[in-house]
Parts: C-alpha cells; structure tokens; sequence
C-alpha cells in the first residue's frame, strides 16, 4: 500500500519504520524544519551538541524506546546514570530520588513519610489494576492512603504544578502510571534526542520512507475510491490509500472536518495542558548537585527547574550551564503571549531565590520554546473518552499522545504509540 504519515515526531517516524519494514511505501510530512516533534533540538553555535527544547530523558524501564534504539544500531550513544531529584521545601531543596532521601525528608512527619513509601510501593510494585484507580481522583486516593500531611507537601504540588485549575478532575491512573514507569537511573543520547531522531530518520530513509520537512499538511480530502488525498500548499494533491495524522485532537479536525460532527465533539472532549519552556545559558551554576527541582506553583512562576548540566557535562556545550524553566499551562494563558524578554523578567528574581548568589549578569543567553498541545488533562474514566486509531472514515487513521492513556506522555509511549498503529494498519 501507499501510506502518508503527518508528522514526523517520534510516533510518526516509528509508525513509518514498521510500515516500511512490511513493504509499504511511506511518505511523512512535517511542518518543522527538523523531524522529532516535542523531542527535536536546538543548537548554539558554541555547543557540540543539540539540546532538546524540552526537557528530555528516559528511564530503565521504557523498553518500547529501547528496543527501538537497538533496532536502529544506535545503543552504544544511550546511556544511563544516576542523577538528583528533588522538592523545594523551606527555601531549599531536598532530594526525593529513593527510599532514604524520602525516609529523611523532614517536611512531613516521620509515620507519614513510612505510609507515603509504602503506597508508592504498592503502586510501583504491587498493582497494575489501573482501570479501578481511574474511577476515582489522585487527590481523593492520596489523601485517604498516603495521609493529608504527604498530600499537602508532596502530591497537590505535583497536580497543581502539572495540570493548574485542573489538579482535582485527574484521575489516580495517571498518578499510578508515574510511579509505576519511573527509575531512578535516568537515560540520555550521546547528541542528545536529536541525535536519536536523526538516526531514526537515516534508518526509516534507508528502507525507502520519503521524509520532507518544512512541508506542512494543509488538508486532507477522500475520494469517491476510497483513497485519499493529502494536499500540502504549493504541490499538486498525492493520493495515497492510507494516513495517519499524528499530533493534537485539533490537528485531526482542522485537516478532516468532513468527520461526523459526533466524531469531531468526542475530540473537542479530549482536553489538554500547554507547555512553556525558558532555556537559559548561564556562566556559573546555580544548582550545586540537583538536576530536576520542583518548587511549588503557589510561590513560583515555574513548574520545574530542571538544571540539564548536572546531568549532562557543561563539556558538551561549549561550558554554558543550562537550566530550562518550564511550566504546563491552558493554552490561553499570559505565558504563550508574553514576549521572551518579559518572562525572563519574570522568572530572573525566582533564579535568587534559589540561589543568593545568582545575578542577571549569569545569563549569556536564553531561548523561549512554547507548544500548545503537551500535557492531556485525564479526567475520572478517561479511557471511555479515548477514540480508536481508526477514524470513522475508513483508511484514515489518527495516533496522538491524547491515546497513551494510562501511561504519561514522553518518548518511549510515542515509539509504542506509532508501533501499535502502523500494526493496526497492516
């Protein structure tokens, strides 16, 4: 068969290696000028290596992404390494990255820290039965098994943090799927994600798979045959007899908005967060040790600070210390108008705060990345919301990170996400 993919993130490009290896002909199209979606990089012209402009890393347990990378001759560039996570508590951090840091966190009382343990193994260890915990909410299930205390301190930061307005509709799977997937080792590629991608990319090439970037899909139309027409601007219409649309519920309905109305109404339902990302450059550090702090939204314009340099050698690129300031957001918030400059205004007196030390003389540069469709909202029951690969129109198929459910979003999920299609597809 002749397959258009749109969108050539990790899913898209994953779909298409799969395909291509059963001997289809794939084309993906891609609106960027670099394939990898929300994993794709940016370089400066110091660094030897790209940097994700969100941050980026994987953990022991992503096996779909892992076997990927050794299908694509590519497992000598990952690596994993130990790395410091830690909760802003008291005007510092502390470090949450295992059974001791926890049992010593001195925010809740000592019995609360043991239960708060002891739940996170049950779900880490003990259950897989997710369909029961999406029936009731993450706040309701942590305050009745971990204890108010580790709630208030540890969990309502994360939802408020993750998902704003929206912290008390998430369900209890979405927080089951975050302990359960996690390790305490983190992975990375030599060339960062980038380098993944672009490897990806040679591979899906060398089976046959067209890839053109910088050549957004502007519709899609079916014809009386049955096939389907992918138009992107300035070319004549390909006709292909099948496509997948990878990207946002929005996406799908502004490309097909032939789809039946109560089609189009079941991905409106499909709601989701924003992210904004502000890269800094700094001279020095401003962490000693800690690569992902989380400091709480109530006292902070951020979610995360994430100082990718203490995970990463300076070395890489070029001694800059880099530190992303990112936080999820509703697509109409202040954040994705502000100009760059003024969020750096914004977020350079919390840089203080963290460390005394710190003045706006550190940053020699910065770079603001926003993408609007980032972090799907997961409701009580959400699997009931969740459409099919395949549309209602035959031969069209439709793969977002709004389907990963229960799992969160993040680079293994969207290469199990473009497997699991393009076998559907056939």
């Amino acid at each position: 068969m002749k397959i258009a993919i749109v969108g050539a993130g990790i899913a898209g490009l994953s779909a298409a290696y799969d395909l291509a290896q059963r001997g289809h002909r794939v084309r993906v199209v891609e609106a960027d000028a670099v394939a990898g979606g929300l994993a794709a990089g940016f370089r400066d012209p110091r660094w030897d290596w790209p940097l994700e402009r969100f941050y980026h890393h994987i953990f022991q347990t992503d096996t779909a992404i892992i076997k990927l990378t050794e299908e694509i001759g590519f497992s000598r560039q990952l690596f994993f390494r130990s790395a410091v996570t830690a909760q802003w508590w008291q005007d510092r951090p502390y470090a949450l990255d295992g059974v001791v840091p926890v049992l010593r966190f001195p925010g809740i009382p000592f019995p609360d820290r043991v239960r708060f343990g002891a739940a996170i193994a049950y779900l880490k260890y003990v259950t897989n039965n997710w369909q029961s915990l999406e029936r009731t909410t993450a706040a309701k299930w942590t305050q009745r098994w971990m204890g108010n205390p580790a709630y208030t301190t540890l969990i309502r930061p994360l939802l408020e943090g993750k998902f704003a307005a929206h912290a008390d509709e998430v369900n209890m799977a979405w927080l089951w799927s975050r302990f359960k997937a996690r390790s305490f080792k983190l992975g990375y590629y030599e060339g960062g994600f980038q380098g993944f991608v672009d490897a990806l990319q040679r591979s899906v090439e060398a089976r046959g798979v067209q890839v053109d970037l910088k050549t957004p899909a502007s519709a899609v139309r079916q014809r009386e045959d049955g096939q389907w027409e992918l138009i992107t601007p300035g070319k004549p219409a390909e006709v292909y007899d099948r496509l997948l649309v990878t990207g946002s519920p929005q996406l799908l309905s502004q490309l097909a908005p032939q789809l039946p109305s109560s089609y189009l109404g079941q991905l409106k339902q499909l709601r989701s967060m924003g992210a904004v990302v502000l890269t800094l450059a700094l001279h020095k550090k401003l962490l000693d040790k800690v690569y992902w702090l989380m400091p709480p939204k109530s006292d902070f314009p951020f979610l995360a600070l994430v100082e990718h340099t203490n995970f990463i050698d300076a070395r890489h690129y070029g001694g800059d210390h880099l530190v992303y300031c990112g936080d999820y957001l509703d697509p109409d918030h202040e954040f994705f108008r502000l100009s760059e400059d003024e969020l750096l205004q914004r977020f350079l007196p919390y840089l203080k705060r963290i460390n005394p030390a710190f003045e706006p003389s550190w940053v020699r540069a910065h770079w603001l990345h926003r993408e609007a469709y980032a972090q799907p909202i997961v409701p009580i029951n959400q699997s009931r919301n969740i459409p099919p690969f395949a549309t209602p129109l035959n031969g069209l198929y439709w793969a977002s990170m709004s389907q990963v459910y229960p799992w969160d979003r993040g680079t293994n999920f969207a290469v199990d996400l473009g497997r699991r299609v393009a076998a559907e597809m056939g």
